[in-house]
């Protein structure tokens, strides 16, 4: 943790992509170290924080993980205004959520927030969407 003249960043995180593209599983296993083979779906959005130490500094990151269902779609600007960075997860088998995730990125990059996009793997005999 903090030691003496070190300093305390915030940052803001938003985790966004397809339902079922694993974000609250990503969420879980770094917030608490866990991993649950069946997760519900995200109703709306869910929040956590998590602190690391890193040298000269620690980081809250206050993360958002926002439900993949396009009804909840038009909510996304409410959790990533202010982000410092978006996480956007999408699932390698699946053509869709790719195409997703590539519309994500347009309106991300639309807003200047820094992105980051991570495959997730659910079935490894599953064909991988090129």
């Amino acid at each position: 943790m903090a030691t003496a003249g070190n300093k305390t960043l915030n940052a803001k995180l938003v985790l966004l992509g397809d339902v079922g593209a694993g974000k609250s599983s990503l969420v879980l296993r770094f917030v608490k170290g866990q991993f649950v083979d069946f997760q519900e779906s995200t109703i709306g959005a869910a929040f956590f924080s998590q602190t690391l130490a890193v040298p000269d500094a620690t980081v809250k990151f206050e993360i958002w993980d926002t439900a993949g269902q396009e009804r909840y779609h038009s909510l996304a600007p409410m959790y990533y205004r202010g982000a410092s960075a978006a996480i956007i997860v999408y699932d390698m088998t699946n053509l869709a959520s790719f195409t997703q995730a590539k519309k994500w990125v347009q309106e991300l990059q639309a807003q200047g927030i820094v992105l980051f996009s991570l495959m997730n793997v659910f079935n490894l005999s599953a064909p991988i969407v090129h």
